[in-house]
């Protein structure tokens, strides 16, 4: 008895409802697969894969820009550094005796290097009565 109201069910559904659940290369083409109820069903999550794949996209964007402004900055460092050592250096140069003799000659200033070694002057205390 079961097996007479399964086919009296089928028999009941209408014609389109038998048809939709053909696939075929014609429905593809024409676009009647996308007004099934099944494609229907899935919109929601057709949209969420979207949205990931939107989100994805911005993603590797910035990404890649975050790369750019990682090697520029770190051009930017190199370039310092150098600039650094080329400074320091320079200043080892000008500070040693001979050209800071060489330069206060050059100016006229009156000093005078000297040819004594420093000697330390000692002060004795007075012993108080």
């Amino acid at each position: 008895m079961d097996n007479d109201r399964k086919n009296i069910d089928f028999i009941d559904e209408p014609a389109d409802y038998r048809e939709e659940k053909k696939f075929s290369a014609k429905s593809l083409i024409d676009g009647s697969v996308l007004t099934r109820n099944g494609v229907v069903n899935q919109v929601p999550f057709i949209i969420f894969l979207t949205f990931l794949a939107i989100l994805y996209i911005a993603n590797r964007y910035h990404a890649e820009r975050v790369v750019r402004e990682t090697v520029k900055i770190q051009r930017e460092v190199e370039e310092l550094r150098f600039e650094s050592i080329t400074t320091a250096s320079g200043l080892m140069y000008i500070s040693k005796q001979s050209e800071v003799t060489r330069m206060v000659q050059e100016k006229k200033l009156g000093l005078e290097e000297l040819v004594e070694p420093p000697s330390k002057i000692v002060i004795e205390n007075e012993k108080e009565p």
